[in-house]
């Protein structure tokens, strides 16, 4: 009999495709039931993949009374009561490195989008506005000679600043410890904190999602910024307070903000989507097809060591040997 395994969501058929040849694959998506019911109707699963946007508390993992390992298709693990997990001896996986290229990527194109009003520009046109050429028309921002600052220098903000590079831009970073190699290699400049949000022209936040930075960019952070600046966030929604964004953009206190993340996500605060110098997406940093190929293949990859007795490669960062 093969082990059952308990997708959330449908993604990319070649992953699911492989799944089925080596489990009983189950897909909560369709079934008018939430992961956790799918759970207590199947209490023998062996593996739950679950999405970012599904939370997975301690009240689903108790219904998985067999799960050996659950397996997130994203990078972060904000959405999994990680702990008790390992109090059950479940493995928590994840998909590391392979979207740090496709979320770079989106990063500098939201910074490009909102520094040259891209949006603004393309509904104006298609809204019948466009008369012709005038000397004056939707004047953005060159980024040539521009300080960019980047809050948390691992692989996506690392991508960002070397991006950024070659568009001309100063980098300035903060993180919590210093990467004095790559300062000498590419000539970043670490700032503090504060210091970094007062100096830079585009704010980018790359960091992981805890409580400690629950609402960092907050109505004070935001207001140390230039009056000028943009704020760019690929990250994690919860980083910032919304409510105290779409004051600051409202106030014209910013010349702009680009999204990819939100708060309170799916929901997208209502202020923020009636104003023109926010450009807002649905959360798409690692919305490229070689990227969610190569993240559900690692979630594959990680129930498929996890059911033949094998330490998954893909476990969360701080895995202790004993866990699981």
């Amino acid at each position: 009999m093969k082990n059952k395994v308990i997708l959330t969501q449908t993604y990319l058929p070649e992953a699911m495709d492989r799944l089925r040849q080596g489990f009983e694959l189950i897909v909560v998506e369709g079934s008018g039931k939430e992961p956790i019911e799918v759970l207590r109707d199947h209490p023998d699963a062996r593996a739950l993949i679950s999405f970012l946007s599904d939370p997975v508390g301690a009240d689903v993992i108790e219904a998985g009374s067999r799960l050996k390992i659950i397996a997130n298709y994203a990078v972060g693990t904000n959405n999994i009561d990680v702990a008790h997990a390992r109090r059950k001896g479940i493995y928590v996986t994840h998909t590391p490195d392979v979207l740090t290229d496709a979320t770079a990527d989106l990063t500098m194109a939201l910074i490009l989008a909102v520094a040259r009003r891209i949006v603004e520009a393309d509904n104006f046109l298609r809204s019948g506005n466009f008369t012709g050429w005038k000397a004056q028309l939707l004047l953005g921002k060159e980024l040539r000679n521009r300080t960019l600052g980047i809050v948390g220098l691992g692989r996506i903000g690392l991508a960002t600043a070397l991006r950024a590079r070659a568009f001309g831009m100063r980098v300035i970073y903060y993180d919590r410890r210093r990467h004095e190699d790559l300062e000498k290699k590419y000539g970043f400049e670490f700032f503090r904190f504060v210091d970094l949000v007062k100096t830079a022209d585009v704010v980018s936040p790359h960091i992981p999602y805890s409580d400690d930075v629950h609402h960092l960019f907050d109505r004070d952070v935001l207001g140390l910024m230039k009056p000028d600046a943009i704020f760019v966030n690929v990250s994690r929604g919860p980083i910032m307070n919304e409510e105290d964004l779409a004051e600051h953009l409202e106030q014209k206190r910013l010349f702009g903000a680009g999204l990819d993340v939100y708060e309170f996500e799916p929901r997208v605060n209502v202020r923020l989507k009636r104003l023109d110098n926010v450009v807002l997406l649905p959360h798409i940093g690692s919305a490229t097809d070689r990227s969610r190929l190569e993240m559900a293949l690692m979630t594959v990859r990680s129930v498929e060591q996890a059911l033949a007795g094998q330490r998954p490669d893909y476990l969360i960062p701080g895995w202790s040997d004993d866990s699981g």
